[in-house]
């Protein structure tokens, strides 16, 4: 399937079976979101991946968009001490954006179903994730992904809009 391909076809799973993901594909998964670039490839990034059945059900409650069953969470966090001036910016989102979408489209490629639901800047959830996994205030959970194996079939599709391409010849 070429990158393309993968692109289309990734969609938001909602409902997933409860097999579990082997940890040869969460290391893929763990690669491919390490390959994301990062500005001054600071890496800012910290990944924690939850299998655990009662901390997940925990995770489910932080946002009402998060509450699914799925039998994998990820959250992807930035560490604001690896990042590039230290909250003077915001690189190190982009950075966590583009490891979590990598991610996204491994998984698709991998026949792993997910749904990336958003924690940063909103500050309830952050604190919640925080409390939860016991992070150090460093820590910021940007990404809460829920992985598993889809129980709801979403065909590929592009949302593409010519009316928001703005050309400048």
């Amino acid at each position: 399937m070429s990158v393309y391909d993968i692109i289309l076809k990734r969609r938001s799973i909602r409902l997933f079976t409860q097999e579990t993901i082997s940890d040869e594909i969460i290391t893929k998964l763990l690669e491919s979101a390490m390959a994301a670039p990062s500005a001054c490839n600071k890496q800012p990034w910290e990944f924690y991946i939850v299998k655990n059945k009662e901390l997940r059900e925990q995770l489910k409650t932080v946002s009402r968009y998060s509450n699914m069953d799925s039998s994998l969470i990820i959250i992807v966090a930035g560490n604001d001490k690896r990042s590039l001036s230290h909250r003077e910016n915001d690189f190190w989102i982009q950075d966590c954006a583009a490891a979590t979408e990598n991610i996204l489209l491994t998984a698709t490629e991998l026949g792993i179903a997910s749904c990336w639901c958003g924690l940063f800047p909103m500050v309830t959830p952050v604190k919640k994730v925080r409390k939860i996994l016991d992070l150090e205030e460093h820590i910021i959970p940007m990404a809460l992904i829920h992985l598993g194996y889809s129980n709801e079939n979403a065909e590929p599709r592009t949302q593409y809009n010519e009316k928001r391409i703005h050309i400048l010849d």
